[in-house]
């Protein structure tokens, strides 16, 4: 299961099995035999109890008929020269004049790695870098600092590279990339073998059209506002974990079997919300569930007070009939929000559902269906284009 250990300030990732470390200031806790971020949280809250769960809806809802979500989505999400109002101004400001730095393995780019190119944006940049990457496979331990904001990496969609990535820098762009964890699947023996293909620790940060693959902890979608959309991410165990606010559109989910692992927790999210005070959690809309696993949870209570909701999913059957899990931990049944919102297909079962699980009414789940619930209209462009 996934081992993590907390550092004073330093996150690193390995593309081979090894320990992963997630950056944290926060105090240390034990759970199953885990080491594990814990959150303490000093507040004096007196609000209605909409206001714990739901963010403020001021965008257009995502359509119910999934043919039209691209036409919608491109009616809101426009160019910055016709946004540029409604935009963060220092987002317009970074957009004014874009640097394109090209990579190519072959030659033929101002760089050959993609860290030489990432090292060539200088530490407090202010403008967008786009940094158009070349076909083929980098092998690097791609990392991207705080202190290097408005990057983005795009490739061919066409051809698209592959890589690993781990990223903290706000105003992050990830477009037509292939993200993928090459070490050997974990075969429950090996100490430290889970390792994540990409980890997102950066306030708004958008991924258009990636394939993110991995096996256990495959995408670590961890602080901050995060947008996915027409993604494909694959794993077995825990392999979309985090406590961040994301949505996901139109992205597909791929729960591959995992022979070595506990036939009761074939799990896709922990989603570690720790009080209904946090305002985080997980949106997925207009996406598809399929696999070769079975039984499959659609998330756990790793943490006390997880939010994630499912709307207009269709679920193969590989999903477990009872849909979630508390985590063999039954008080959590009543600290859990765990919804569903019109779903199809043979797992989108809700009369067989735990009775934690809520079957969403309309205006319960309209939050969860506007950009706005990762505050998608002050930073949000549509995916770039690099120039031939």
């Amino acid at each position: 299961m996934r081992k993590i250990t907390c550092l004073p300030e330093t996150f690193q990732f390995n593309s081979i099995p090894n320990k992963h470390y997630i950056e944290t200031r926060k105090k240390k806790k034990e759970i199953d035999g885990k080491r594990i971020e814990g959150n303490e949280v000093y507040a004096l809250v007196i609000c209605v109890s909409i206001l714990l769960f739901a963010p403020i809806v001021v965008s257009q809802p995502i359509p119910t008929d999934k043919s039209q979500v691209e036409a919608w989505f491109n009616g809101i999400i426009k160019p910055l020269k016709e946004k540029g109002k409604t935009l963060d101004p220092e987002l317009v400001q970074a957009e004014t004049e874009p640097r394109i730095i090209k990579v190519m393995q072959g030659g033929g780019g101002e760089f050959h790695t993609i860290t030489k190119a990432i090292e060539s944006v200088p530490s407090g940049n202010a403008k967008r870098v786009i940094i158009s990457i070349g076909p083929g496979s980098y092998k690097e331990k791609i990392r991207i600092e705080r202190n290097k904001p408005f990057i983005t990496l795009v490739g061919d969609p066409k051809n698209m590279p592959n890589l690993t990535f781990d990223g903290t820098a706000n105003y992050f762009v990830g477009a037509n990339l292939n993200i993928v964890n090459t070490a050997p699947r974990p075969d429950g023996k090996m100490v430290g073998a889970q390792t994540v293909a990409l980890r997102v620790s950066g306030d708004r940060s958008a991924f258009y059209n990636c394939k993110i693959i991995g096996f256990q902890d495959t995408l670590c979608d961890d602080r901050g506002n995060h947008f996915f959309k027409d993604c494909y991410i694959r794993g077995t165990v825990d392999f979309i974990f985090g406590s961040e606010t994301s949505l996901y559109l139109n992205s597909e989910i791929f729960v591959e079997g995992d022979p070595g692992g506990d036939p009761e927790m074939a799990v896709i999210i922990a989603q570690a919300r720790e009080s209904s005070s946090e305002d985080t959690g997980y949106s997925f809309v207009h996406g598809r569930i399929t696999g070769t696993a079975k039984d499959v949870f659609l998330g756990r209570a790793w943490k006390s007070s997880p939010r994630v909701v499912y709307s207009y999913t269709k679920m193969d059957e590989i999903i477990h009939p009872g849909g979630w899990s508390s985590n063999r931990q039954p008080e959590r049944a009543d600290t859990v929000y765990y919804g569903e919102y019109k779903c199809t297909g043979k797992g989108a079962t809700p009369a067989t559902r735990e009775k934690f699980v809520k079957q969403l009414f309309d205006a319960e789940a309209q939050p969860f269906l506007v950009l706005d619930y990762v505050e998608g209209s002050k930073w949000l462009l549509p995916p770039p284009t690099v120039p031939n």
